[in-house]
């Protein structure tokens, strides 16, 4: 399974015990399968806003024992009993169609804070999903889950600046924007100066220092789900290497994993 698409799920790979493999595949359909609705496709805001929320009507349906509609049944029939089973939070699986619906809605985060609020309903929820599904849930852990999962949120937002601005989504909080001297339309019209990359530097030592903050539950955790947790730390890090290789310039540049990674992430992780 691929995440190439929906950036933001740590994938059901052979690292994954088989007996979990089907939940956790699909928990990544519902969530893949909102992204397209939010993104995808040329329906209009509007649009997409109320096909998330017939969306959202489906699963509450379903959750509530009905069987699936047929225009998702490829999404709510596995889901369904990975539901029932696991006994899933609906409140996550909620969190992140509130998400999906804030990106249609707003495209501007004023500070910090108001970033953070984003992630916590656009990338917590699958970490907490995921821990719910291996029966943890401790504080230490979910806080270090959080941490990661909004570490790797704010690594996308920094990696993707090149697609998501030209699709008028400005991630980097004005507040910041504003301490480096640098208004909306530079950063939109992706002017790449000394400022946008001391700015975009800083922006990346902030996700480095939250992956840094959750990174040990990678290591306390057991088995396979510590290995693919430490797996997906590490490509992380490695993506914020390759941005601080670029000068910081991923306002004009994507930088991406590659196949010939995998060693140095291998290694990496073994020696977390």
């Amino acid at each position: 399974m691929s995440v190439e698409h929906y950036e933001n799920f740590p994938v059901a790979s052979w690292l994954c015990p088989p007996a979990l493999r089907p939940a956790v595949q699909a928990i990544y359909w519902f969530a893949r399968t909102a992204d397209d609705l939010a993104d995808e496709g040329e329906a209009s805001a509007l649009e997409r806003i109320a096909a998330l929320e017939a969306y959202r009507h489906e699963l509450l349906q379903v959750a509530g024992g009905q069987p699936p509609s047929p225009r998702w049944a490829a999404v709510f029939g596995p889901l369904a009993p990975v539901l029932a089973r696991h006994r899933l939070p609906l409140p996550l699986l909620e969190d992140l169609l509130d998400a999906f619906e804030q990106d249609l809605r707003q495209h501007r985060y004023p500070d910090r804070a108001a970033l953070l609020g984003y992630c916590r309903r656009s990338a917590n929820p699958i970490g907490r999903l995921l821990l719910h599904l291996y029966g943890v849930n401790d504080a230490r852990s979910l806080a270090q889950s959080d941490a990661i999962c909004t570490a790797l949120q704010l690594i996308n937002f920094w990696q993707d600046l090149s697609i998501d601005l030209p699709r008028d989504r400005l991630y980097l909080p004005l507040s910041d924007c504003e301490r480096f001297g640098l208004g909306v339309d530079q950063l939109m019209n992706r002017q790449d100066t000394p400022a946008t990359r001391a700015l975009i530097a800083e922006e990346v030592a902030w996700a480095r220092s939250l992956m840094q903050q959750g990174a040990p539950l990678a290591t306390r955790l057991p088995g396979r789900m510590g290995w693919e947790l430490r797996l997906v730390v590490q490509g992380g890090l490695r993506i914020l290497d390759k941005i601080a290789g670029l000068d910081h310039a991923t306002l004009r540049q994507r930088p991406r994993l590659r196949a010939w990674d995998s060693p140095r992430l291998l290694w990496r992780a073994a020696w977390m």
